[in-house]
């Protein structure tokens, strides 16, 4: 039996110029996408269009599966830099795909691409190339090189007061 490709739309799909009307497959995202966009712009219309016309289902996952994403997120070190819309269009393809379905992300977020792999959930990019390893991050100061988990919760440095970054603890090449 072939499982049943869907498309899964984050906000940049949007903002890249994706065309709903222009793929075949069933397309899913969630509510917070839309809000990620302005109402006067052309991603926004196209969404709203999308949705208007049945050809884009608008979903909320099911908590059980955003817990899920939040632990990968927090696993990979990318939590800090997903915002509510991408962790629930993470868990939306999970909760997909454990239903029968081949969920493919449309993103071109790094860190969706990033968490989707570590998830083992497909995507694809439309306006960059994508990832091409999946990494494991740290946040440090790099002033005083204090070393914090990928989730703290702060942008500065609790001891010298320096903004944060981040590097890659370490990399796996993607699938």
């Amino acid at each position: 039996m072939k499982v049943k490709r869907v498309i899964v739309l984050d906000t940049s799909a949007f903002l890249a110029g994706f065309d709903p009307f222009s793929v075949k497959e069933e397309e899913y995202t969630v509510p917070s996408v839309g809000k990620e966009m302005s109402e006067r712009s052309i991603a926004w219309v196209r969404f709203k269009t999308a949705v208007e016309n049945g050809k884009l289902k608008v979903k909320k996952p099911e908590p059980i599966f955003l817990m899920e994403a939040e632990k990968a997120s927090k696993n990979v070190g990318d939590k800090f830099f997903l915002s509510k819309a991408d962790l629930q269009v993470l868990a939306l393809a999970k909760e997909l795909k454990a239903h029968g379905y081949s969920p493919v992300i449309a993103t071109d977020d790094y860190s969706i691409q990033n968490v989707a792999d570590s998830m083992e959930i497909k995507f694809v990019s439309l306006a960059t190339f994508g990832i091409r390893f999946r990494l494991k991050w740290i946040r440090y100061c790099p002033a005083c090189h204090k070393k914090y988990p990928p989730d703290y919760k702060y942008e500065t440095c609790e001891v010298c007061g320096a903004k944060l970054k981040r590097k890659a603890l370490k990399k796996k090449s993607v699938i």
